[in-house]
């Protein structure tokens, strides 16, 4: 009977309902425990919609993996907003700056495809660049032409 359930719950407020509930009732796991695990686990999270995958055992035991939320809601939790803009060209929700574009980077690269810290900052200001957000004030298609011409190498230099 051994499984697999994976989940996308609120960071730090998992509660033993949907979609967790539900999912751990027929297993042999004690679901209060597994919804305090991920809790604690997921504490720095929160609020944010965060991936979580539950293995357990037929005696009952289990390990939680917690995954990275999406670039998009660390953009968001980082600048403040709720929603990114629908016309991101044109109206711009929120502004970031350069420190923060760098923690979003660092908080994500485990899960993007980048090698590298510049190239992981690149990727998020890829998402800044859908969601509306400029960054120090710049359009982010002009932030990430400033960083290709090497102006941010200081900042993006893997230790």
């Amino acid at each position: 009977m051994a499984g697999t359930i994976e989940v996308l719950v609120p960071g730090g407020e998992a509660n033993p309902g949907p979609p967790l509930g539900p999912e751990l009732g027929p297993t042999p796991v004690n679901v209060q425990d597994v919804v305090q695990q991920i809790n604690d686990e997921t504490a720095a999270f929160d609020g944010m919609e965060v991936p979580v995958t539950v293995e357990y055992e037929d005696d009952g035991s289990f390990t939680i993996s917690v995954g990275v939320p999406p670039t998009a809601e660390l953009v968001k939790d980082e600048a403040g907003f709720e929603t990114g803009s629908g016309e991101p060209q044109e109206n711009f929700v929120a502004d970031l700056d350069v420190e923060q574009v760098k923690k979003i980077a660092e908080q994500k690269s485990s899960d993007l495809l980048s090698y590298d810290s510049f190239n992981a900052a690149k990727e998020v200001v890829g998402t800044c660049t859908s969601l509306g957000v400029t960054i120090e004030g710049n359009d982010p298609r002009e932030f990430k032409q400033r960083m290709e011409d090497g102006e941010y190498d200081d900042v993006f230099v893997d230790e």
